[in-house]
């Protein structure tokens, strides 16, 4: 790791969360950094305020031991929720206070994830920003809180020193710190199990809030590391396993008797990150072992002597195995030096900590798994290559919202071997699996009948037709199933839906001095023609949505494009895009936005047209984006 850049300063500055809580203050520290918004700054984080705790006594400042543990638990709990929940670089500041012998610290990020109220985008259904997950930082200082400011928002938190706590008698008794909730003394006092209990569940309930809905196994493995250390273990390591080769023997090594791979060592972490990597290197040679009975621990774990250095030649170490589900999925190893043996109640707490791991992994695991098949569904749903007209430049603009599933959004352009190409672009009602199949049913349907030489209105006559009794055979065999089961029929809202899809469908053949183009569109945004001389108009009429009216007829309108001439086809993502109460295309904004493209090539005009659309609204668009620009040259 780099050298941390650290800037001193002394003096109160205007505007500072704890500013009122110093005033008055002669003399104080500062020490401040900037890190990165990734799973190593709280890390960073730590061994800042570790160096500037150090710096400190070095000066002859009073530090008490148990205000530089909590000091510490404190960075780590601001940085992390500050890098999870925003993601944004963090600014950290750390204070002491000589006259009082208090800590403040002080964490700042650009809080991206809380939409400003004023616009009115913020969804009533997020969880507001308010320092949420702090219950931690809550119980170990004296007063907290969060501050907003243009563009950016500070979690700040006070930490009192022993004596001041002690001498205050209106606070109620002071419990211990985390160095002696650790102590090794067989006896403790009641006062520290009392302690111990109510930290173990704002342990657990930060613990939780960090780890639920982390997508990325490796990003729980990091987050596992950054809770126990150094609060609950000098050094952990979470080696994870496939599901599938998860019985691997005691035996040692990366792989079992039958070749499969071991275990893989995701994480280790400590306390003193010097000891990293030789910690590492040992710990691979030896992983930990499988249980028969599938059992979550703890079991001992062989004391890493050579990698901790001399001070650390003896201490306890304990495996837990992560199961969800009743399947394995790893293993955390924690060690903490100087221990015969982890108290009982450290070991219980790590138990329910593993737990909740656990289940981190597997649904990590289950979002990959999922992910992996609609990116193959979505794959599979598209063309491989678009067809390449001669006199036509083409571009494609393709962004699937990556949640629910597979793409509602489709596009096709193809050559029906009889000097006419087709294209089209279409919207499935909803997403995911149910989009799936409609797109896997209209697209060869598309292809076959164009290549069958039927007209575009014939095409769309007969894909309307193939959706309604594609639904009717699926309700019919879900009655069926349903009446085997000696149930009763489903009720309306029960049924499988209507296979609604908007389509914008045509055909283009080769003419002397440009194209002509005929299409039609059931229930899609009209698609627009940009002139050479700059005018926009749209060229088709609206009709209704396909899978909708039974013996709907439908018709086409005929049009050319002339050399310099440019085709917009879209879907709902570009003309519905929303900022607050406005849509992208209210006022005819996707006709303005066109015919400021006057003059560019079609590769250019989807580019513009598709950061337009990205910078309409704050925050990133909610559904999918499909638009396909022809340009005859």
């Amino acid at each position: 790791m780099g050298a941390i850049p650290t800037q001193w300063e002394t003096g109160a500055r205007p505007g500072d969360p704890v500013a009122r809580r110093r005033a008055g203050h002669a003399a104080w520290s500062d020490v401040r950094t900037t890190l990165p918004g990734s799973p190593l700054a709280p890390g960073s984080a730590r061994a800042l305020a570790r160096a500037a705790l150090m710096d400190w006594r070095d000066l002859g400042l009073s530090v008490p031991e148990r205000l530089a543990d909590d000091v510490l638990v404190v960075v780590s709990e601001l940085v992390t929720n500050a890098v999870v929940h925003a993601g944004t670089d963090v600014e950290l500041a750390v204070r002491f206070e000589p006259e009082t012998g208090a800590c403040a610290v002080e964490v700042s990020d650009q809080h991206p994830s809380r939409a400003p109220r004023a616009h009115g985008s913020e969804s009533p259904y997020e969880q507001p920003e308010y320092g949420r997950g702090l219950r931690l930082v809550a119980a170990l200082a004296e007063e907290w809180g969060v501050s907003y400011r243009t563009g950016a928002k500070t979690v700040w938190a006070r930490l009192p020193a022993e004596a001041a706590r002690e001498a205050d008698p209106y606070e109620a008794e002071p419990g211990p710190g985390l160095a002696e909730i650790l102590a090794p003394e067989a006896q403790r006092a009641d006062r520290d199990r009392e302690w111990l209990g109510r930290g173990a569940l704002s342990f657990l309930a930060e613990a939780s809030d960090l780890l639920a809905g982390q997508l990325d196994e490796d990003l729980v493995a990091a987050l596992t590391g950054q809770l126990l250390v150094p609060r609950l273990a000098d050094w952990c390591a979470v080696w994870l396993e496939d599901e599938s080769t998860a019985r691997w023997g005691s035996g040692g090594g990366r792989h079992d008797s039958t070749g499969a791979a071991g275990p893989r060592l995701a994480r280790v972490w400590h306390g003193s990150e010097n000891h990293i990597e030789e910690l590492r290197r040992v710990l691979e040679k030896d992983p930990p072992g499988a249980t028969e009975d599938l059992r979550s621990g703890p079991v001992p774990y062989p004391w890493p002597a050579e990698a901790l250095g001399p001070r650390a030649t003896e201490g306890a170490a304990l495996a837990y195995r992560l199961i969800a589900g009743g399947r394995p999925l790893g293993t955390l190893v924690i060690g903490r030096a100087g221990l015969p043996r982890f108290p009982d109640e450290i070991t219980g707490l790590v138990e329910d900590l593993s737990r909740r791991v656990a289940l981190g992994i597997g649904a990590a695991r289950q979002y990959a798994r999922q992910a992996t098949i609609s990116a193959v569904l979505q794959r599979g749903l598209l063309p491989g290559a678009v067809a390449e007209i001669p006199g036509v430049r083409s571009a494609l603009v393709y962004e699937p919202c990556v949640k629910g599933g597979p793409s509602g959004d489709f596009y096709d352009l193809f050559p029906t071997g009889d000097g006419r190409w087709c294209f089209a672009v279409g919207d499935v009602q909803g997403k995911g699996a149910e989009a799936a199949v409609v797109i896997g049913l209209a697209r060869p349907w598309l292809r076959l009948l164009a290549r069958e030489g039927y007209g575009v209105a014939d095409v769309l006559d007969r894909l309307n037709q193939l959706l309604l009794d594609d639904a009717t055979e699926a309700a019919d065999a879900a009655a069926r199933v349903l009446a085997a089961a000696g149930g009763r029929p489903p009720a309306s809202g029960d049924a499988p839906q209507n296979r609604f899809l908007s389509l914008l469908f045509g055909e283009l053949t080769l003419i002397d001095g440009g194209l002509r183009c005929t299409l039609a569109s059931a229930g899609h945004p009209l698609p627009l023609v940009l002139t050479r001389d700059g005018d926009v108009r749209t060229v088709a009429r609206p009709q209704t949505l396909l899978g909708v009216i039974e013996d709907e007829t439908y018709g086409c309108d005929t049009f050319e494009l002339g050399r310099g001439d440019t085709l917009l086809c879209v879907t709902d993502g570009v003309t519905e895009r929303r900022c607050g109460t406005r849509q992208f295309d209210d006022g005819d904004g996707l006709a303005a936005a066109l015919a400021d493209c006057a003059g560019l090539a079609a590769e250019p005009i989807a580019e513009r047209i598709r950061r337009l659309v990205h910078e309409f609204g704050e925050r990133p668009p909610e559904d999918d984006l499909a638009l396909l620009v022809l340009q005859a040259v």
